[in-house]
């Protein structure tokens, strides 16, 4: 199912993407030039290496639970929590357990 297909449904976000072991798994649902949202899940253990946004990103657990870095400071976020990752500050991304994820991010 792409993205067109979710236009005007009603989904609920934790069945658009599924975990695989060992494994990242990402859905764009939304990519235009002013932003993205992307769904996320990762398999416990998993993660995302520290890196550098020029914008912020807007992440909500749908499932599970991540250590999440920002800037050498370290927190745990659990289903249902937002995290707001700044612009130019590095931030990784662990799964302590499987989790699911949504970003948004907006470009401008």
């Amino acid at each position: 199912m792409d993205a067109n297909t979710l236009l005007g449904q009603a989904f609920k976000l934790t069945g658009l993407i599924d975990y695989q072991e060992g494994s990242v798994v990402s859905r764009t649902i939304i990519d235009k030039k002013s932003g993205t949202i992307t769904l996320f899940a990762f398999d416990k253990d998993q993660g995302l290496s520290e890196h550098i946004a020029p914008f912020d990103a807007f992440v909500y657990l749908i499932d599970g639970e991540a250590e999440i870095t920002i800037s050498g400071k370290s927190m745990v976020v659990k289903q249902g929590e937002i995290v707001i990752m700044p612009a130019n500050k590095s931030h990784a991304l662990r799964a302590t357990q499987r989790f699911k994820m949504t970003l948004v991010m907006i470009r401008s």
